[in-house]
C-alpha cells in the first residue's frame, strides 16, 4: 500500500530508491547496495525480496533474473509488488495480479515506479515523467517523483511515512561507507514536506563535513545552523580569523549554554585545537 521509485543515476552511477506510505516505517521496504544496485517490496511486502535479491545481483544476476528467482521462491506472489535495479541500470518490476487496485508499474530507461492502493491509475506515469523532467542530484529527483505521485494523488489513505536512500555507484570494502543520503521519516503527517527539509539539512552538513568542517554561511543560515557555525568559528578563529570566528561561534553560544561549556571542556585538553588562549580570544575574557 505504497508508491516507490527506484532508479540509477546516468550522470553519477548513484543508485536510489525513494517511497511514500501510509504505513509506519515504509522505509523497512527498501534495499540498496552501492554498486549492486536496489530492491523495494511493497503491497503485502515480504522483506526477504530485499537483502535476498541483493544478494543475488551481487552474485551477477539481471534485475529481471533476480526478480524472477525471488518471486519463484514467494508462493504469494501475486499480492505482492517487487521492483529491483541492477548495476548496468536495467529496472524489473512485478505488479501481483492480486494487489489492490489502483496498482502497476512504469519502467523506463534506469528506473521504475509502482504503486498500489492509489486514488488512480495515473500514479506510475505521472511518477516517472516527473523523475525524466527533473533537475538536480538523485536524491532530489526521486523527491520530484514522489511529490508527482502525491500530487495525482497518491495512497487512497493518505500519509504516514517516507524514506530517500541513495547509495555510491562502486561496491565499497565496508557497505556502510557507500551510503550517501538516508533520509527516514517513520510517522509524520506529511513525510514528503518532512523529506525535503531533511534532504536541504543532510546538503548543508554533507558540503559541511566535505569542506573539513568549514562553510561560507549567510547569516541567516548560520542561525539555523549554530553547530555549524560553532565548528567553522573555530576553524576560522584557529586559521588566524579571530574577528570572523568570534561572530560565528557566538551565535552558537547565544543559542545554547552548553557551546559554552563544550568550549572550556575541549580546551582542558586541546581537542580540535581549542586552547584556552583561543577560548578567552573568542569570549573576548582579557588577562
Amino acid at each position: 500500500m505504497t508508491y516507490s521509485i527506484i532508479a540509477k543515476c546516468s550522470d553519477t552511477g548513484q543508485y536510489g530508491v525513494g517511497i511514500q506510505s501510509h504505513f509506519y516505517g515504509a522505509g523497512g521496504a527498501c534495499w540498496a547496495l552501492s554498486g549492486v544496485g536496489v530492491v523495494v517490496t511493497q503491497a503485502m511486502a515480504l522483506i526477504d525480496h530485499g537483502p535476498l535479491g541483493l544478494e543475488l545481483m551481487s552474485k551477477g544476476f539481471s534485475a529481471s533474473e533476480a526478480l524472477e528467482e525471488r518471486l519463484k521462491q514467494d508462493p504469494e506472489s501475486e499480492i505482492r509488488q517487487v521492483a529491483m535495479i541492477d548495476s548496468s541500470g536495467s529496472a524489473a518490476a512485478h505488479t501481483g495480479s492480486v494487489t489492490i487496485p489502483a496498482a502497476g508499474h512504469v519502467i523506463g530507461e534506469g528506473f521504475s515506479c509502482q504503486a498500489n492502493l492509489m486514488w488512480n491509475d495515473t500514479v506510475p506515469q505521472k511518477m516517472a515523467d516527473a523523475f525524466q523532467n527533473s533537475n538536480g542530484n538523485l536524491a532530489e529527483r526521486l523527491l520530484s517523483s514522489l511529490l508527482a505521485g502525491q500530487n495525482a494523488g497518491g495512497d487512497i489513505r493518505g500519509m504516514q511515512s517516507g524514506r530517500i536512500l541513495v547509495v555510491n555507484s562502486k561496491k565499497m570494502d565496508k557497505e556502510w561507507e557507500g551510503v550517501l543520503v538516508d533520509i527516514n521519516v517513520d510517522d509524520h503527517p506529511n513525510p514528503l514536506e518532512e523529506l525535503e527539509r531533511l534532504l536541504k539539512v543532510n546538503s548543508i552538513y554533507s558540503d559541511f563535513q566535505n569542506n573539513g568542517y568549514e562553510l561560507e554561511l549567510d547569516i541567516s543560515q548560520a542561525l539555523e545552523y549554530p553547530e555549524i557555525s560553532f565548528w567553522t568559528g573555530i576553524s576560522l578563529a584557529n586559521k588566524g580569523d579571530f574577528e570572523k570566528g568570534r561572530q560565528l561561534t557566538n551565535i552558537a553560544l547565544r543559542d545554547h549554554a552548553g557551546w559554552k561549556e563544550l568550549l572550556i571542556r575541549c580546551s582542558e585538553n586541546n581537542f580540535f585545537g581549542i586552547t584556552e588562549e583561543l577560548v578567552n580570544k573568542l569570549l573576548n575574557i582579557k588577562k
